[in-house]
C-alpha cells in the first residue's frame, strides 16, 4: 500500500493519495479542487486514480470530488445526516457515484475502505477505516479523520451555527462529537491518524503541527479527548475558546452541498498593461487585491484597493473581503500568480480577471496615477486620540483576545468578520484600528477605507498599549 499526505500550507490541509501498487489503482480523499496537482503525484508512483472521497461538506475549501466526478471517476460520499446534509449535486445525475451510510465498505485495489459516521463537526461526517488486505492485515492500518480527530485537537462543533447560521446546533453537535469518539477509542493503539487539516486551520482552536499520530498517542495526550472525562466538561472544554470562523466558510458550505462549478484546469492570468490601472482607481465594482508588503501599502497604493498580503493569512483575507462575485485584479510578482490563483479557486474566488506587478504599480504611481495612502500611528498615539475624544477605536483581534485585555471603550470585530459587521461600525468618526501586532490592523484598515471609512491603522504591538492617566 502506498499513502502520500498532499499538503496545502495556505488552508493547512491534507488531501490523501492511498494506492494499491498491485493493482496500480488510487483513490484520494479530500481533495481540493485544482486536481491536477493529485494526478500528478499519482503519476509519479505509476498509479491510476479510479476513486475520489470526501469525508464531509466542507467550508473552508471547495471540494475536488466534483472535478473527479466529471472525469469519469467514482466518487464516494456521505448519506449520513438527514436530507439537509446530502450531496445535492449528485443526486439524480451521471456521475458515477456511491453515498456511503454508515459501516458500509468498497476496495480500491487490495485496500478496503470502512465509512464510520462520526457526527458532531458536521452531521454528515464520516472517517473512513483502511485495511490493508494486499499485506495480509485484518486490523486497519490507519484512519482518514477529516475533521474529526486532528492531531492535538478535534474538529469543533461551533461551525454550523457560527459560519453558517444554524442557530441552536452548536450544542447537539458538541454532544455529537462526544458520542462518535466511542468507536476511535475502540481501534489499535497502533492505528495511523491522518487528518484534514493540521496546525493553521480555523477548524480547531489548538491543531498540532505535526502530520499524522496514532489513535494511542490521541488518546494519551490530546487535550480534547482528555476532556472527555464527562459529556458536560468535554462540551464545556470544545466550545471555549474557538477562534472565530473566516466570513468564506459560509459560502463553501454552501457550494460544496448544492455543487461547486466545474473549472476543469487551472486558468493562466493575463498580465495586464500599467495604464489599465487607470480605469481601476477608486472603483468598487471591481476589486484589486495587492499583495505587496503592508510597509509600501502603507506609503501608497490604488484608491479602494484591498491588501491581502502574500506572507500573511492570503486566503483568509481575500476569502473574508471580497464580497462574492466580484471581478478581481491582482497586484503580485509573476513568479506567484499560478500559486494565487489556485488559492482563490479552492475558495470560490472563480472572476479573475488579469494581474499587475509591483513595478506596474510603481510605473502608474509615476506616472500621475492617483494613488492613496492610509496614516500609521503608535499605540501612544491611538491612546492620545482616544482620551481627546472624536474617535473610535476599533480592535480587530479575536473575541478570546479581546476578553483578555481591550483598550478602554474599543469595539470588537475579529477582521475575518468584518465585512459582515460594517453595520455595526458607524462612519461618523476616524477610526482607529488596531490588532496585537499590527498586521491586521493594516488588512482592516484598507477594507474600512474601501468602504468610505477613514482609518488609522495602529502599527505598533498590543502589548505596549498604556491607558492615560487620570489627573
Amino acid at each position: 500500500m502506498l499513502v502520500r499526505q498532499i499538503f496545502d500550507p495556505a488552508l493547512a490541509q491534507y488531501a490523501y493519495l492511498i494506492g494499491c501498487p498491485r493493482s496500480g489503482e488510487a483513490i484520494v480523499i479530500d481533495p481540493e479542487r485544482d486536481i491536477d496537482r493529485y494526478y500528478a503525484v499519482a503519476e509519479r508512483h505509476k498509479l491510476r486514480i479510479v476513486a475520489a472521497a470526501d469525508t464531509h461538506i466542507h467550508a473552508d475549501y471547495l471540494s475536488g470530488l466534483r472535478e473527479f466526478a466529471e472525469r469519469g471517476v467514482r466518487v464516494y460520499a456521505s448519506d449520513e445526516g438527514g436530507p439537509e446534509w446530502r450531496y445535492e449535486w449528485l443526486l439524480d445525475s451521471a456521475y458515477d457515484y456511491r453515498l456511503l451510510k454508515h459501516d458500509d465498505h468498497f476496495k480500491v485495489g487490495n485496500i478496503e475502505f470502512v465509512a464510520v459516521h462520526t457526527p458532531g463537526h458536521t452531521p454528515e461526517h464520516l472517517v473512513y477505516e483502511v485495511i490493508d488486505h494486499g499485506s495480509g492485515a485484518t486490523e486497519p492500518v490507519g484512519v482518514v479523520t477529516g475533521d474529526f480527530v486532528f492531531v492535538g485537537d478535534l474538529g469543533r462543533p461551533d461551525l454550523l451555527e457560527n459560519a453558517a447560521g444554524h442557530a441552536g446546533s452548536m450544542i447537539p453537535a458538541a454532544q455529537q462529537l462526544y458520542r462518535s469518539l466511542a468507536r476511535f477509542r475502540k481501534l489499535p493503539e497502533f492505528t495511523q491518524v491522518w487528518p484534514a487539516h493540521g496546525a493553521g486551520s480555523a477548524c480547531g482552536k489548538s491543531l498540532g503541527d505535526v502530520p499524522s499520530s496514532t489513535v494511542g498517542y490521541e488518546l494519551r495526550f490530546n487535550p480534547a479527548l482528555r476532556s472527555a472525562t464527562s459529556e458536560t466538561d468535554f462540551i464545556s472544554y470544545i466550545l471555549s475558546g474557538q477562534p472565530e470562523p473566516p466570513l468564506y466558510f459560509a459560502r463553501m458550505k454552501r457550494d460544496n452541498k448544492v455543487g461547486p462549478k466545474v473549472i476543469g484546469a487551472v486558468p493562466g492570468l493575463p498580465h495586464l498593461a500599467s495604464r489599465e490601472l487607470n480605469a481601476l482607481a477608486g472603483r468598487s465594482d471591481v476589486v484589486v487585491v495587492d499583495t505587496r508588503p503592508r510597509g509600501d501599502f502603507i506609503k501608497g497604493h490604488l484608491p479602494k484597493s484591498l491588501l491581502a498580503e502574500w506572507e500573511f493569512q492570503f486566503v483568509n483575507i481575500t476569502g473574508s473581503y471580497i464580497e462574492e462575485g466580484t471581478p478581481i485584479y491582482l497586484i503580485i510578482e509573476p513568479s506567484r500568480v499560478d500559486e494565487a490563483t489556485r488559492l482563490l479557486l479552492r475558495i470560490g474566488l472563480d472572476k479573475l480577471v488579469g494581474y499587475f506587478t509591483p513595478a506596474d504599480f510603481a510605473a502608474y504611481a509615476a506616472n500621475g496615477g492617483p494613488v492613496a495612502t492610509l496614516e500609521a500611528i503608535s499605540m501612544a498615539e491611538m491612546e492620545e486620540r482616544r482620551v481627546a475624544g472624536g474617535v473610535r477605536v476599533l480592535d480587530v483581534r479575536g473575541k478570546v483576545d479581546f476578553d483578555t485585555a481591550q483598550v478602554t471603550g474599543a469595539q470588537n470585530i475579529a477582521h475575518t468578520r468584518l465585512l459582515a459587521r460594517l453595520g455595526e461600525l458607524p462612519n461618523d468618526a476616524p477610526v482607529l484600528v488596531h490588532c496585537a501586532s499590527g498586521a491586521r490592523a493594516v488588512h482592516a484598515s484598507a477594507l474600512l477605507a474601501r468602504h468610505g471609512y477613514t482609518p488609522s491603522t495602529v502599527a505598533d504591538s498590543f502589548t505596549r498599549w498604556q491607558p492615560a492617566v487620570s489627573v
